[in-house]
């Protein structure tokens, strides 16, 4: 949890608060993927990318 509170404090003094909505989508797309890697579905989604 340090990475996301040294994060946030980078963001927050640097004014870089563009930067949350490209680290969300990272993330989201993130665990897409890694849960989504031992299901049915896997060859559905990877097809997305």
């Amino acid at each position: 949890m340090d990475i996301v509170k040294d994060l946030w404090g980078f963001m927050r003094v640097r004014k870089k608060y563009w930067l949350l909505p490209i680290i969300m989508v990272m993330l989201l797309f993130g665990g897409l993927i890694i849960f989504s890697g031992g299901s049915a579905l896997a060859p559905f989604i990877y097809t997305l990318f």
